[in-house]
């Protein structure tokens, strides 16, 4: 390397007057040049290598009986309950620390075990300009719902910010999505016109371009009728293999069926029995055989969307079944473990599943892991039905977050300017936080913030759950400075946390309130009109039907007290002839204003069961310790740890669908053995969130 004088001072006042250098000077001081090379704001080499625990925290081993369960086949023992072999992961969270804790963590070994992940199917959000909200039925109504705030946080950080943002959130993930597929797996990614460009880039990048199977043209001709451009009626789906040595490719199962008139042609016969034409479409004489079930499928697929299907699913970004269904077959065979990391409503597992693939997948939102929650409940239930094999499937939390992933911190600082960052932002946050609270700050205490009437305030985490271990915390220095009333506010809280939290708390003597920070703390309009609710958890009331040798539950009463939108804003913002739904304390409520102006309101949650989305019972609870796998510290070998929890064992449920409105609010009777027993209730209520009440029964 060489560099003028007028170069080294050039470089030294940048320094000095700390700019950052050039593109000129980096090509000048570093040997590694590359003739084409993807570059965006922030790129890094460095991805994460954070390991946190999985917690199971429901097991649905079968759909709902209604007699006594049989045993089920090879997999599963006495009670319906699978003994033996993979079960099927569906896991809430980030999905960067998932993969990293898949990566790094325990739950690798299980994976190699099965032979590494052979397909990874990723549809990921690519519409920078998208909300993210939810379409749900009230009668013959919709209720828009609006992103959660953690939701909201994580959208706009990666999708909010443009191109760059996007590229980096998805070329750390494409990089440890490579690192869990086996040699011989594939990724295929779907995108469309809007980042299909940096996507395409982005995988050379990552998978090389030796790698690169397949673009694939998903064309539906349905709808639209642009009148300044051509319609935009396709998406994109690159296909990349591991290796570019080996992959899986089923050519049969993707060949295209000879139609009728092709069939006709086949008139030779040759001396092993094997048809064949002797002239082609043009007239030459050649000798074509027929293969077996047609010819090789294109790089188009024209696939049609079928609207009453997708509207059933319910979700607004849901693919085709049979697109899905094309892909698995192609790149994995049976039993082989197929992945979706941004699960959406679960497509890729319904596919798998009725293909005798193993599933492994994960996404942010509640709504997505509830909806594929039922859609794999009714999965179990139809292959049940029809005497096909299925398995067991898990839904899985993320547990013990650490400071660093709280949203907004550069990861390209130094440790100290990072922490300085983070400090600040919890600070701020915080302060945010009680002002809307109308609560007083205080000091002195390391999980208590403010004060307000005769009761602590403690705040959760900026952008992620509250965990078991935070609560934990609050309530050992309530026991340790004699404090009993405390106020516990955050965004979200770990799956199947209350009421079991509460009751633990409520035996040492501490008042816990567990509230929800609603997303009107950032809107100073509504701070300053004080329209800014933090409501409570929702609770359960159930009665136990016991007789001689069986225990059945009734479901008697759900409340719930969510806040969206403002009644009064909402009727200075309505035009003449519009309505709109909210929610206001626990009611959704339609707002209408005729061509007159005058405005009227209707309640539409009129039942308490208007609310419910789904219930299932665990009719043994605390019959499955939680216990999660972790790396000693000082050994580095994995160890076993009960987490001092119970896995809620799915052994009823009913849930509404697009076509099944009604609920039943009694299960059926379950033969148990006498003695004392926990039985566990989990509601899930229409925006996605679940309660659980734990009761004791004596048979």
């Amino acid at each position: 390397m060489e560099l003028s004088d007028n170069e080294k001072r050039d470089i030294q006042k940048y320094i000095e007057a700390g700019k950052p250098l050039p593109d000129k000077y980096r090509f000048l001081l570093f040997e590694e040049k590359q003739e084409v090379e993807l570059v965006w704001n922030g790129k890094t080499n460095e991805i994460t290598n954070t390991v946190l625990p999985f917690q199971v925290i429901e097991q649905v081993d079968e759909p709902r009986s209604e007699k006594t369960k049989e045993i089920q086949g090879l997999l599963f023992g006495e009670g319906g309950r699978q003994v033996s072999g993979w079960t099927n992961k569906l896991i809430w969270g980030d999905n960067k620390l998932i993969l990293s804790s898949l990566k790094n963590g325990p739950l690798r070994q299980e994976i190699e075990e099965q032979g590494g992940i052979k397909l990874i199917y990723i549809d990921p959000p690519f519409d920078v300009g998208a909300d993210f909200s939810m379409n749900i039925g009230i009668g013959d109504e919709e209720f828009t719902k609006k992103p959660n705030v953690l939701e909201e946080l994580a959208y706009r950080d990666t999708w909010g910010k443009g191109a760059d943002s996007f590229i980096e959130m998805i070329y750390e993930r494409l990089l440890l999505m490579k690192d869990l597929l086996a040699k011989d797996g594939s990724i295929y990614i779907h995108c469309d016109w809007r980042v299909s460009g940096y996507i395409r880039m982005v995988l050379d990048d990552v998978f090389s371009k030796e790698n690169f199977r397949n673009e694939i043209i998903w064309f539906y001709p349905r709808g639209g009728d642009a009148d300044k451009q051509f319609n935009r009626k396709h998406d994109s789906i690159f296909w990349y293999s591991r290796s570019s040595e080996s992959w899986i490719f089923n050519w049969e199962d993707t060949l295209i069926p000879y139609t009728e008139e092709q069939l006709a042609r086949f008139k030779e016969v040759d001396e092993k029995g094997k048809f064949y034409w002797n002239k082609n479409p043009r007239g030459e004489v050649v000798k074509t055989y027929l293969r077996k079930a047609g010819i090789g499928e294109y790089d188009v697929w024209n696939i049609g969307i079928n609207a009453t299907e997708l509207k059933e699913i319910g979700y607004p970004t849901a693919k085709p079944p049979k697109l899905i269904e094309r892909i698995i077959k192609a790149s994995s065979n049976e039993g082989d473990l197929v992945a979706d990391f941004f699960a959406g409503s679960g497509t890729t597992f319904v596919v798998a599943e009725k293909l005798g693939r193993k599933w492994i997948g994960s996404d942010l939102g509640k709504f997505s892991i509830h909806t594929t929650r039922k859609r794999m409940i009714g999965v179990q239930r139809e292959l049940k039905k029809n005497n096909k094999d299925y398995r067991a499937f898990e839904i899985l939390n993320l547990g013990k977050y650490e400071r660093q992933h709280y949203v907004g911190i550069n990861p390209n600082l130094r440790e100290e300017e990072k922490q300085k960052q983070i400090a600040q932002k919890e600070k701020d946050f915080i302060s945010l936080i009680l002002s809307a609270y109308k609560a007083e700050a205080t000091e002195g205490f390391k999980t208590f913030h403010g004060k307000k009437s005769s009761r602590l305030v403690s705040v959760g985490p900026i952008n992620l759950p509250v965990s078991r271990l935070f609560v934990e915390a609050v309530i050992n220095e309530c026991i340790e400075k004699q404090i009993t009333k405390i106020d516990l506010l955050a965004f979200e809280f770990e799956m199947g946390l209350f009421p079991k939290i509460q009751e633990e708390a409520k035996s040492k003597g501490v008042d816990l309130a567990l509230k929800y920070i609603p997303r009107e703390v950032f809107d100073k309009r509504a701070i300053e009109k004080n329209q800014v609710v933090f409501h409570d958890v929702s609770y359960i009331e159930v009665k136990p039907l016991v007789k001689k040798k069986t225990v059945a539950v009734e479901l008697t009463d759900f409340s719930v007290f969510y806040n969206q939108d403002s009644i009064r804003e909402v009727e200075e913002n309505l035009k003449a002839g519009g309505k709109k739904l909210v929610v206001e304390n626990g009611q959704i409520i339609k707002i209408a204003k005729d061509k007159d102006g005058i405005t009227s309101h209707e309640v539409l949650t009129k039942k308490w069961t208007d609310w419910i989305d789904y219930w299932a019972v665990d009719f043994n609870f605390e019959s499955k310790k939680e216990v999660i796998r972790v790396k000693n510290e000082t050994t580095g070998e994995v160890e076993e740890r009960w987490t001092g929890d119970y896995i809620f064992e799915n052994e009823w449920q009913d849930f509404r669908t697009k076509k099944k409105r009604d609920l039943e609010l009694i299960t059926s009777p379950v033969e148990v053995n006498s003695g004392k027993r926990k039985v566990a209730v989990k509601v899930v209520d229409i925006f996605g969130n679940d309660t659980m009440k734990v009761i004791e029964v004596t048979i």
